[in-house]
């Protein structure tokens, strides 16, 4: 098997995609493996929920082409109730990039990055909706060393009773501070996800999520060529108090 690049050296820009929620279209080299082994989670009224333990693998299957698969232990820990845990919904998915420019050229990396959510979550934990979703996203990227601006979105397809398809959207930015650390912020965009629960006593619940507007900053710290430590946290600026008071994304890479 051929040496990864090293990080951060010359032909190793800031990398975006996770700690962020706004990916971007760079596959994982071509035989390589990419593994997070994370957690996170997201404190909205009425308590949290997120992943604990996560585990994310990407492997690049073809040149321009990364398989990737999630599976997850997600959690409930309503605010005066019971902490509830349960398997998540699995997450599969494939990047292609069909745009790789060179330095010299004006144009952005592209690509897309279709994912499935298997319905194996409990939807009564709110871990997943009981469905099969689909996400149909375009991802840009444009590096400017030791800056990367990296954003773009899509369309989820989100079918069930009370259920909407919806977008998300997102902007980020990273700079590569030293070596080993690069530091990003981003700004996101999702709209409603379907009903959402009303706030007028004995109305019918929803379970959709209300359009929100947030943002992160976050770091990717590198231990070595094979390990990474990913972080972020945030808050939203819209609808907060019910979509996110604060989030965090926290995890462990093994690059190889």
């Amino acid at each position: 098997m051929a040496e990864p690049t090293p990080p951060h050296s010359d032909a190793a820009p800031a990398r975006a995609g996770p700690p962020y929620r706004t990916d971007d279209p760079e596959p994982v080299d071509l035989g390589h493996f990419e593994i997070n082994m994370f957690s996170l989670g997201t404190d909205a009224s009425p308590g949290w929920d997120g992943t604990l333990p996560g585990m994310e693998v990407n492997y690049g299957a073809f040149p321009g082409l990364q398989l990737h698969v999630i599976l997850q232990q997600g959690y409930e820990a309503p605010a005066g109730g019971d902490f509830g845990v349960a398997f998540a919904n699995i997450e599969l998915g494939a990047k292609y990039r069909f745009l790789n420019p060179g330095d010299d050229d004006w144009y952005p990396q592209a690509g897309v990055f279709p994912t499935v959510e298997i319905p194996s979550g409990n939807p009564r934990l709110a871990l997943g909706t009981g469905h099969a979703q689909v996400y149909l996203p375009l991802w840009l990227q444009k590096d400017f060393k030791p800056w990367t601006v990296f954003g773009g979105g899509g369309y989820w397809i989100n079918p069930g009773a009370g259920n909407s398809n919806y977008g998300f959207f997102g902007l980020g930015i990273l700079r590569q501070v030293t070596e080993p650390l690069d530091i990003g912020i981003e700004l996101f965009h999702q709209t409603e996800t379907g009903a959402v629960a009303p706030t007028t006593p004995g109305s019918a619940p929803g379970l959709g999520v209300a359009a929100l507007t947030g943002f992160n900053v976050g770091l990717v710290y590198d231990f070595s060529r094979t390990w990474h430590l990913l972080a972020s946290a945030g808050t939203g600026l819209q609808n907060r108090e019910t979509t996110n008071r604060f989030s965090y994304y926290l995890a462990l890479q093994l690059t190889f």
